[in-house]
Parts: C-alpha cells; structure tokens; sequence
C-alpha cells in the first residue's frame, strides 16, 4: 500500500509558494501592454506620402543590433511610419515616465506589446544599476516571441546601451568591443556608471 509522505507535500507546496513569489517579482519590475487582439499588418494604413517619395524618418540613434532587435531613442510620431516597415512584435521601454498616449495607441493598433522598465536616468557616475530589472528586461530581449523588438529610452544611449551591453557579453564579445559600441552611441558622455554595471553583471552572465 502507498502512503503519502506529508513532509515531500509540504516541500512541493515551499516551492510552489516560491514561484508564486518570483513571478509576482518580476511582474512589479515590468509594467506591459497588452495587445487586445491579433492585428493584420497587411491592413494597416501605408506609410505618409509626399509627392512620390515615402516619409520615413527614423527615431533618433536608431541603429540595428542583431536579427529581429533594434535600439533607438524616444520614438515620436513622425517615425511611426517607420517603425511599421519594422513589423515590431514589442518594445522594451527603459524609462519610468508614462507612456505618451499616441504612442500607446500606435502600439495597439499595430499588435505591438510594451515591456516597461523603470530605470531611472542619472547624471552622477557610479549609481547602482538595477542587476535585477536588466535580468528581467534581458530576458525579455532574448525570447524570440517577441521578436522585432525595439529597445529604447530616452535618447538612446546609456539605459538601451547598459543592457544592449549586457546582451553583447551573452553573445561573448569581449569587454572592449562591448564599451566601443557603447561609446559610440553615448559619444563624450559615455557613464562609468553604465560600463561598470556591464562589467558588474558580466560574471552572473556568463
């Protein structure tokens, strides 16, 4: 006859309570949208028109970082007709503002999903980078099923650099490629701040 072991039920209802908790976590670090309903892309309006040129105007510091993954500034409406030629699935917003009211709009119209992280911007160099909001947001970045995904902030460069960064020492670039392109983008005001949280979080990365 089989008798229930009450002390391995009490361990699988510890470790249950624990993954209730963890995901509670991870849901207050991450704010999302959701999209209503499947959108057809091939239905949406085409991009503006003038005369016979198309008007596409990227958001500032645009730039390609991998297949399916972008990084930008804050995109405003002159660039939404851009960012449709994208066929983005989500956004990874690095800031804790709210999300403009149009851009909330353009995102469901089109079946685009927000992923909103709320990292403060600093000027003062070594502040403490949130380890545990970046893990959230990489995680985010690496699941294909959000794919095109654009991340961004305000201008670009050091929130979307630190975790673009961050992505790069996943992917096993060494440390100098990883702050070359981060300075690029940041030009002269690149943060010792933003590289040392890459550098921090380097060894839980690899």
């Amino acid at each position: 006859m089989k008798v229930d072991n009450p002390s391995k039920h009490k361990i699988q209802q510890q470790q249950e309570e624990e993954e209730e908790e963890e995901e509670e976590e991870a849901e207050q670090m991450c704010r999302t949208i959701e999209v209503a309903s499947v959108v057809d892309l091939s239905s949406q309006p085409a991009p503006v028109v003038t005369g016979d040129e198309v008007t596409l105007i990227p958001p500032l510091n645009f730039s390609m970082v991998d297949n399916g993954i972008f990084r930008s500034g804050f995109p405003d409406s002159a660039n939404f007709s851009f960012l449709q030629t994208l066929r983005l699935r989500s956004i990874i917003y690095l800031c804790p503002e709210p999300y403009p009211e149009a851009n909330t709009e353009f995102l469901k119209s089109n079946g685009i999903k927000l992923f909103q992280f709320a990292i403060e911007g600093h000027k003062e160099p070594f502040v403490n980078i949130p380890e545990d909001m970046i893990r959230e947001a990489l995680k985010v970045l690496l699941d294909v099923r959000n794919h095109p995904v654009l991340i961004h902030c305000k201008r670009g460069k050091h929130r979307t650099g630190c975790l673009v960064g961050c992505l790069r020492k996943l992917q096993k670039w060494c440390l100098s490629s990883v702050f070359d392109e981060y300075q690029r983008f940041a030009a002269a005001k690149a943060r010792v701040s933003d590289q040392r949280g890459t550098r921090i979080l380097s060894p839980a990365l690899e």
